[in-house]
C-alpha cells in the first residue's frame, strides 16, 4: 500500500506514557535496606538445572535468587500463599514499570486485586542499562518457554520447558493433578534474562545474559507468597531454550528474616479499593 501524503507527519505524533505512574506510593526501600540489614537467613532452597521447586515467604520478609554456580535465567510465578487466584500480573507490571524490572519496581498482582507483591530491592546487574541492540534484564515481556510452542515450531515433544518444570513443581508442592497445577501456572518474570525487541521486524529476542556467578536480584515480600522458580532450560539464553544442548546451571533461592520491630510502621498492601461495580448506575 502506498504511504499517504501526511505518512511522516503522521509518524512525527508524540507518544504518551499509558500509565504514568507518579502517583504511585513509591516503596520506602530505606526501610526496607535497615531492616535487610538485621535479617537473619531462614531457608534456602536449591533450583536443579531444568527443574523447578516451590517455597514461602511470609510478608515482610526477602528473598534473593542467585546464580551459584554461572549464568543462568529464571522463570518466576508468585501466589498469594492462601489465594492461587491472586498471583503474579505480568502484563500490569510491564505497563506500569517497563519492558524490564528494576531496583524500586514492584511486582503486581492480577485484577481484582492489583496490589504489589513484591518489591525489588538489590540487583548486582543494575549496571547493565540498555546494550546497543536495545537488550536489557530481568525481562516482564517474555511469557516462558513452553511444550506447545515448542510443538508448533518443531513437531516434537519436550517437558523440560519452563512452563512444564513449573507445572510439575506446583503439582508435586500442592499435591494435585498435573492438569490441574498448569491452570496456576502463569506469565512470568524472567530473572537474569536478556531480551528485547529487533528494529526490523519487532520479534522478541533474546541474548546471553550478563549474569556472572555471585550475581543476584533480591525482593522484599509485601504479601504472603508461594513461590514458583524453573532453572530454564535454555541456561544463559544466549542460543535457544527447550533443549538439552545448552548448558545450565542452578539457581539458590535465601530467605532471610528481620527481627520484631525492624519494619514498625510497614504494613502490608490492601487489596485494590476499586468498586467492582462495573456500572454507571
Amino acid at each position: 500500500m502506498k504511504a499517504p501524503k501526511d505518512a511522516d507527519a503522521r509518524r512525527a505524533i508524540a507518544p504518551v506514557i499509558c500509565y504514568p505512574n507518579d502517583n504511585l506510593r513509591r516503596p520506602p526501600l530505606d526501610t526496607y535496606r535497615a531492616a535487610r540489614d538485621k535479617a537473619t537467613e531462614t531457608n534456602r532452597i536449591t533450583i536443579p538445572p531444568r527443574e523447578a521447586r516451590c517455597f514461602y515467604v511470609t510478608a515482610g520478609s526477602f528473598f534473593r535468587i542467585t546464580c551459584s554456580e554461572g549464568a543462568q535465567v529464571g522463570d518466576l510465578n508468585l501466589f498469594e500463599a492462601r489465594n492461587l487466584e491472586e498471583h503474579f500480573y505480568s502484563g500490569k507490571t510491564r505497563a506500569l514499570h517497563g519492558s524490564h524490572i528494576n531496583v524500586g519496581d514492584r511486582l503486581w498482582s492480577c485484577l481484582p486485586y492489583l496490589r504489589p507483591m513484591a518489591t525489588v530491592l538489590t540487583d548486582t546487574l543494575d549496571w547493565y542499562g540498555v546494550d546497543e541492540h536495545g537488550g536489557r534484564v530481568h525481562d516482564v515481556i517474555g511469557t516462558r518457554c513452553d511444550p506447545y510452542t515448542h510443538h508448533l515450531l518443531t513437531g516434537e515433544d519436550y517437558h523440560h520447558t519452563c512452563h512444564s518444570n513449573l507445572t510439575r513443581a506446583l503439582a508435586d508442592h500442592l499435591d494435585r493433578p498435573l492438569s490441574e497445577a498448569e491452570s496456576l501456572v502463569h506469565d512470568v518474570l524472567n530473572v537474569f534474562m536478556c531480551t528485547g525487541f529487533s528494529q526490523e521486524t519487532g520479534q522478541y529476542f533474546m541474548k546471553a545474559s550478563p549474569a556472572r556467578k555471585g550475581d543476584f536480584i533480591e525482593f522484599f515480600a509485601e504479601i504472603d507468597l508461594l513461590c514458583a522458580l524453573s532453572a530454564c532450560p535454555g541456561g544463559d539464553c544466549g542460543a535457544e531454550h527447550s533443549s538439552d544442548s545448552p548448558q545450565c546451571h542452578p539457581l539458590e533461592v535465601s530467605v532471610y528474616a528481620p527481627p520484631a520491630g525492624a519494619l514498625d510502621g510497614w504494613y502490608s498492601p490492601s487489596h485494590n479499593r476499586y468498586s467492582r461495580r462495573h456500572s454507571h448506575d
